[in-house]
């Protein structure tokens, strides 16, 4: 019964003493941030609407967008049964753009996650051992900054041949360098930290040290060039397909339809108008979301209360 006072006298001192509240990582401050950004949680909606309705619909409702019917070609939008109209062979363009946002956004994030991974690696690899691995990767790296993006595209989609396929291939070869360079910078800053020192000293292997200890570091800066790269890809993609080189006939793809559509601007405008408005809308979108993304990683810009 003694020991009764005693525990109580513990618990009360435990109660009075004031509780450690961990703080937040960069990640959930920088979201904190970016939420307080309307203009971006606008954009972040609109992007996240023109994913969910080209994934999710063709999941929900059977659409066919290759569907065609002659007597109902080149109807104007509000059309019985077309809210957008039909083309020239009679096929739905509402249809025709929710399969060809699919297209476009899979070959788009495709490109990115190749241009990421390779360049990643790549800035990964040379900033880390430097030396005359880094002189010999970023001077290959520089021969290809030395080409425009486009024109890199239409050589290797030239040599490999026309398709959807290889515009992803040479989409994401043409912005390799972009985040190798990125990547080679945030870890020169970074291999120097302490914390880096004392892995090192305490055994860490090099592999380690690079994924485990420097890769969530250079993240940040990552993320906020993949933003920005699938803008580009998905303008490099149906700039592509617009020229002939990309997606070919049946296929529902922006650029496509905006190629198809030409012959017919005197006599059907919205062939040309809602797809460019697709197009627009993503690429507009995914900007100013990168945008936001880059302000809300930059780290000059955390304050005390976030």
């Amino acid at each position: 019964m003694a020991r009764a006072p005693l525990v109580s006298a513990v618990i009360a001192d435990a109660r009075r003493r004031p509780r450690v509240i961990s703080s937040a990582g960069p990640y959930r401050r920088a979201w904190w941030r970016l939420r307080r950004d309307r203009l971006a949680m606008l954009a972040l909606a609109v992007a996240a609407a023109m994913l969910g309705i080209s994934y999710v619909v063709p999941l929900a409702i059977t659409i066919d967008p290759f569907q065609q019917s002659l007597r109902d070609s080149l109807l104007p939008p509000g059309s019985a049964g077309h809210l957008l109209g039909t083309d020239s062979f009679g096929r739905d363009v509402l249809l025709r753009l929710i399969d060809g946002g699919r297209v476009s956004l899979t070959v788009g994030v495709a490109a990115v996650a190749i241009s990421l991974t390779i360049g990643g690696l790549i800035g990964l690899v040379t900033g880390f051992f430097g030396g005359w691995t880094d002189r010999i990767l970023m001077r290959v790296i520089d021969v290809k900054l030395a080409f425009p993006g486009i024109l890199l595209a239409l050589v290797i989609v030239t040599v490999l041949g026309a398709g959807l396929d290889k515009v992803m291939i040479a989409v994401g070869i043409g912005g390799i360098p972009r985040f190798a360079r990125v990547v080679r910078g945030s870890v020169l800053n970074t291999k120097g930290e302490l914390y880096v020192e004392a892995a090192r000293s305490i055994g860490a292997s090099d592999t380690r040290l690079m994924f485990v200890h420097l890769v969530p570091q250079v993240l940040g800066p990552a993320i906020t060039i993949a933003t920005f790269g699938l803008a580009t890809a998905i303008l490099s993609t149906a700039s592509l397909s617009f020229l002939g080189l990309g997606a070919q006939p049946p296929t529902a793809e922006w650029g496509l339809m905006l190629a198809e559509a030409r012959r017919y601007l005197r006599i059907a405008w919205w062939l040309a108008v809602f797809p460019g408005l697709a197009i627009m809308l993503a690429v507009l979108a995914v900007n100013i979301l990168g945008d936001a993304v880059r302000d809300a990683l930059d780290p000059r810009l955390q304050t005390a209360g976030d």
